[in-house]
């Protein structure tokens, strides 16, 4: 079933309205008809079950059909911090962060990040980035658009994430793989978790001792070396199973 997004306002008692690029999708791309069944999010914490009802204006009346739960949503906020990697490899990991469950996905410049940022082009690649977060949110049934951040510096990342109940920093010469499981464990009792992932060329020394200065777990994944965009996907999906719930 094809899953849409729209704002809390567009939703009324009986019926919900969907206009913009969505309705060019579904009527001339997805040429869906009157009577087809849709799903719809208010981007907050409601699913509804909707059938289309009437094209008008540009816009397509959708009969609500039913009001689903939110379990498609994990009960912990976790905040991806991921240091920008070289070409275009976040948007991929933004793709895949969305559907193990990150609600925010902040661009970090690390020291060892080599992507020279212009500061305009930043901002519409910000742009680029929540499009394909709302992509993957849609692909991935979620009820909540995740939001892509504006490029943070480390410093500013770990002013960010101090406001969270855990911050993980998985670091490859982290050593003891029990106490990472129990911590990891651990992540089931806070209402939010932060993971740091390093760029290509990993966190510098420096930058792992300033973030346990400021509470951040430093852990293990295991004794082999994961790229950037694999060690990401490896902490999230380890997170996502242990945090689920029925």
């Amino acid at each position: 079933m094809y899953h849409f997004f729209v704002s809390p306002e567009e939703c009324g008692s009986d019926t919900i309205i969907i206009a913009g690029d969505d309705y060019n999708h579904i009527r001339n791309v997805l040429r869906l008809r009157i009577g087809d069944q849709i799903a719809v999010s208010d981007g907050i914490e409601r699913e509804y079950l909707c059938r289309i009802e009437a094209y008008e204006d540009q816009k397509v009346v959708a009969r609500i059909e039913d009001v689903c739960g939110n379990n498609a949503e994990l009960q912990t906020e976790l905040v991806l911090y991921q240091g920008y990697p070289k070409s275009d490899k976040l948007e991929m990991i933004i793709q895949k962060a969305v559907e193990l469950g990150a609600v925010r996905i902040v661009p970090v410049m690390t020291r060892r990040t080599v992507v020279k940022l212009d500061e305009k082009k930043a901002e519409k690649r910000v742009e680029r980035l929540n499009a394909i977060a709302q992509s993957a949110a849609k692909q991935s049934g979620r009820t909540v658009v995740p939001v892509v951040d504006k490029v943070m510096t480390f410093s500013e990342a770990l002013k960010d994430a101090s406001k969270l109940e855990m911050v993980l920093i998985p670091y490859e010469n982290a050593e003891g793989i029990a106490y990472s499981k129990e911590v990891i464990h651990n992540a089931r009792n806070k209402r939010s978790v932060g993971i740091f992932i390093g760029p290509e060329g990993g966190f510098e020394d420096r930058e792992i001792v300033d973030a346990m200065a400021v509470g951040a777990e430093c852990i293990t994944l295991g004794h082999r070396i994961l790229r950037t965009e694999t060690a990401g996907m490896t902490i999230l999906s380890i997170l996502m199973f242990e945090l689920e719930n029925d």
